[in-house]
């Protein structure tokens, strides 16, 4: 499974955005997707920080569960 990139390179990356970056340009600077560059933007705009979301665990019981399935 992949891992999430460092905070650190979220913050530098955001932060050559607020200087005027365009999203293209950042990501190219930094070796990373256009589309995480706007994820990120998007992150720090909704919680105040660009912080990955949880990676793995269990996304499969709630569905069950809200049908009345057992499994």
């Amino acid at each position: 499974m992949s891992k999430a990139l460092s905070l650190d390179l979220r913050t530098r990356v955001l932060a050559a955005v607020a200087g005027g970056l365009s999203h293209r340009q950042a990501a190219e600077r930094f070796e990373v997707s256009a589309a995480s560059v706007s994820r990120w933007r998007a992150r720090e705009r909704e919680q105040g920080a660009p912080l990955p979301k949880a990676l793995g665990g269990d996304r499969r019981s709630g569905r069950i569960d809200a049908c009345g399935l057992t499994p």
